[in-house]
């Protein structure tokens, strides 16, 4: 493993590296490959207590022992639980939010591993009806890396049982109380009853369709030719497939992230009349203005246009 994933190049000597750090068995084997590939002076852990499980200062506890083990620093957060969301999101927030605070520039490592990957797709198949769901989780993406996107779970483990790592247990993930326990203790063990070769062929699928979503970028690309409009008639002129995939990447482009659903909308983007706009999921408005379709992000304000009225 610490061989491969030295070749694969997201973890290099020397490089910063701030590693997510949950106490689990993959963050505590990404976080002893990154000791041993970048050098524990490049090397640092952050820790999120949430505070919503018994064990959670225990796992803090581990994580503390684990990167004095190893040399590495640790930063520990204690973010307060809010009253009311999503708490996954909120989670998630809370650790991204401060990882982008403390990586000063370097990159952020997550343990994401192939199980991960094919439970992600999974989800998002039954969730998100869009092509972009099946791609899955990417190895790069800006600043953040997954160095063990090759591996599994099973794989993980045994990294550690040889180098003599502990790891913490979180029992949630083998509940049903979230979608994603449910996804792995439910739909992957009965897609392996289908064919045994299940979660292989879905991350088979994946790397196929990642690397057509290559071709079909670089079409869109020369589609807009860099510009971030596009005439509405050369729009409506384009095979209906392509149409989407070009309104996705200005709807993209303008909310500075994936804003996924603005494909879906295609046939009422398409049917905007000039000095027109559409509101769209993900804070983006559609606007047409001298037969030119732009992107923009919408503000908040007294008195604006409804969605498909004229402006």
């Amino acid at each position: 493993m610490l061989e491969q994933v030295r070749a694969e190049g997201l973890l290099a000597e020397r490089r910063p590296v701030l590693v997510l750090l949950s106490g689990g068995r993959d963050s505590t084997c990404l976080l002893d490959l990154a000791a041993r590939i970048s050098g524990p002076d490049s090397v640092c852990a952050l820790h999120v207590n949430y505070g919503l499980r018994d064990a959670a200062d225990a796992d803090e506890r581990h994580c503390q022992e684990l990167c004095a083990r190893l040399g590495v620093g640790l930063e520990v957060r204690h973010p307060r639980r809010p009253e009311t969301g999503n708490l996954q999101a909120w989670a998630r927030d809370q650790r991204y939010g401060a990882a982008a605070e403390l990586a000063h520039g370097g990159d952020v490592a997550a343990g994401h591993t192939a199980t991960d990957q094919v439970e992600t797709i999974l989800y998002r198949l039954a969730s998100s009806p869009s092509r972009r769901a099946l791609l899955g989780m990417k190895p790069r993406e800006g600043l953040l890396v997954r160095p063990l996107l090759a591996f599994t779970r099973a794989e993980t483990a045994a990294y550690c049982q040889a180098r003599g790592l502990a790891w913490r247990e979180d029992e949630t993930n083998a509940s049903g109380r979230y979608a994603r326990g449910r996804v792995r203790a439910g739909l992957v063990p009965a897609l392996e009853a289908v064919h045994p070769a299940a979660v292989e062929n879905v991350l088979a699928l994946a790397e196929i369709l990642r690397d057509e979503d290559a071709v079909l970028s670089a079409l869109v690309d020369e589609t807009l030719g860099g510009r971030r409009e596009i005439e509405l008639e050369r729009l409506r002129a384009l095979p209906p497939a392509l149409a989407r995939l070009v309104l996705q990447r200005l709807a993209d482009g303008a909310a500075g992230c994936p804003a996924p659903g603005t494909a879906r909308r295609a046939e009422e983007v398409l049917a905007l009349r000039d000095d027109a706009a559409l509101d769209l999921p993900h804070g983006v408005r559609a606007v047409v203005s001298g037969g030119v379709l732009r992107f923009m992000r919408r503000t908040p304000a007294a008195g604006r246009p409804q969605a498909g009225t004229p402006t």
